[in-house]
């Protein structure tokens, strides 16, 4: 509650009003020198990014689990565990499913919970499911630990959005982001490799694609995977008020280089006013309906494998060419955020843009000759250029939400989108639209060109926000005050900055969007 104080003429604010950083920070006065905040961002940077960057490419081989199934059908799972085409593709819908019933209690359990400490708990039950695919022999087992994986995938971007969030200033966090992210395609190529290897395996009793899931998790998702579940447990920050890499006083500098976000650290208690404000957010449904169409076509992670196969490859050739996606992937989101951080409120734009290379390989994949199979295959590794749009509008999403409550809320919505979009993408691949499989290849494109006109129209929005908010007349500030105890156990009051009273970019009208 929020009451007036006769002492100082200011307000005393409730410590559960307010951020989980104000306490710390407040009664900091002066300005952070600029030598000093490098010196710990580089710090942060050394114990955060190889940590989130290791899970992007070991667990969060969440991408290497998608395509684990794409490269397990390729050396044949559909045979061995007796599926069919009707049931190969639900396997890729069950997962995103999952993560979509779990995502929003993920979101919640992430504002409640320690962040790192969540985010263990899920690697370490993701390594096990994992390792349950080899032991799978029918369609109904394949389909439970494919749910499982779905329910833990649910915390890691979410939680990688977070904490990216709480450390990072907004244009550190568009590169920090696309990092993190960008390791998905590293992640593919380890895929790639390991397929190939265990294609050269020939054991009575297993298949190759029994082997995949096996080695993988004994020598990679086994060992490494239970090594970085127990490093999140311990050394994964839950946020820069308590972490271990930082003294006391480097925490509360951490906190103040951040304060230009306006957005604050984090918040434990769940405020209603504040779901409800997320819901009623124009730009939250804008950015769930870009993530929804934009995922669709990611049902193409699953088929890839089978559509190079079908252009005459071996299945040796079919496992190596699916590495290079990944390497586009890491080019494509590498350059993006780069030249997004570079250009001032340029993300719509760069987003936009680099949707045209996709569309001209969807052209070239469906106008080509069948005989051309260098540009077919051109065509189809062009699609992926555009995950770079996705990238930018999940850091975007972040740098534009204040709120503790209301971040949480609009990341679980656009997840939830996310994977709305990837388990309805799948159900479009169809046995009687092969091999040229135009009417899957018509759905992308007309995906791929309303996702740049939604970018382009939050940019719009925002804009035109900011340029309201800049109109308006200056309202008295009020100065605001918590309670404190100093080391010798003496109550005493604060003041605190307005930057870290947890609102919400709509109650703080100093709030100003990026574009």
């Amino acid at each position: 509650k929020i009451t007036r104080d006769e002492k100082h003429n200011g307000v005393a604010v409730s410590t559960k009003e307010v951020d989980t950083a104000a306490q710390l920070v407040a009664g900091f006065s002066g300005t952070l020198d600029p030598d000093e905040a490098l010196r710990i961002r580089k710090k942060i940077d050394k114990h955060i990014l190889p940590m989130m960057c290791t899970a992007n490419v070991v667990i969060r081989v969440q991408f290497m689990d998608k395509t684990t199934l794409g490269s397990s059908a390729v050396l044949g799972i559909e045979t061995a565990t007796h599926l069919t085409v009707n049931q190969y593709v639900p396997l890729g819908t069950v997962f995103y499913l999952s993560y979509l019933l779990f995502e929003y209690p993920q979101n919640l359990a992430l504002q409640r919970l320690p962040v790192g400490k969540w985010m263990s708990a899920n690697i370490f039950v993701w390594a096990i499911a994992l390792s349950c695919h080899a032991a799978c022999k029918n369609f109904t087992g394949l389909l439970i630990v494919r749910f499982i994986l779905g329910m833990c995938e649910g915390s890691i971007t979410a939680g990688f959005l977070i904490v990216s969030a709480m450390f990072y200033t907004r244009k550190e966090q568009t590169l920090r982001v696309g990092y993190w992210f960008l390791m998905n395609g590293t992640a593919q190529i380890i895929s790639g490799l390991l397929a190939f290897g265990s294609l050269h395996i020939y054991t009575s009793g297993f298949e190759p694609w029994q082997w995949l899931v096996i080695f993988r998790f004994m020598v990679i998702t086994g060992l490494i995977t239970l090594i970085l579940a127990i490093s999140y447990w311990f050394l994964f920050p839950d946020s820069p008020t308590t972490a271990w890499f930082l003294t006391p006083d480097e925490r509360v500098r951490a906190v103040q280089r951040i304060k230009e976000n306006q957005t604050g650290v984090e918040n434990k208690h769940f405020k209603k006013e504040q779901f409800i404000e997320a819901i009623r957010d124009p730009k939250t449904w804008l950015f769930a309906a870009f993530s929804l169409l934009d995922n669709v076509p990611n049902s193409l992670t699953n088929q890839q494998s089978l559509i190079v196969a079908s252009l005459g490859f071996t299945y040796l050739q079919t496992t190596l060419l699916a590495m290079i996606p990944g390497v586009v992937e890491i080019l494509t989101i590498y350059s993006g955020v780069k030249l997004a951080a570079r250009f001032k409120n340029g993300r719509a734009y760069v987003g936009a843009i680099y949707f045209v290379p996709a569309l001209v390989g969807i052209a070239l994949v469906n106008l080509l000759p069948w005989s051309n199979t260098a540009g077919l295959l051109a065509g189809q590794f062009m699609t992926g250029v555009c995950t770079t749009g996705f990238v930018l509008a999940l850091s975007w999403l972040g740098n534009v939400t204040a709120g503790h409550t209301k971040r949480v809320v609009t990341n679980a919505i656009m997840l939830s989108a996310y994977c709305i979009g990837n388990a309805v993408g799948p159900l479009m691949w169809k046995a009687q639209y092969k091999p040229r499989n135009h009417i899957p290849w018509a759905v992308i494109a007309a995906c791929y060109c309303v996702c740049p006109m939604i970018l382009l129209a939050i940019r719009v929005l925002l804009d035109r926000e900011n340029r309201r908010r800049e109109s308006e007349p200056s309202g008295e500030v009020e100065e605001l005050y918590i309670e404190k105890v100093t080391e010798d156990g003496k109550r005493i009051e604060v003041k605190v900055d307005k930057e870290f009273m947890d609102l919400t970019d709509r109650q703080n009208r100093d709030f100003r969007y990026v574009l």
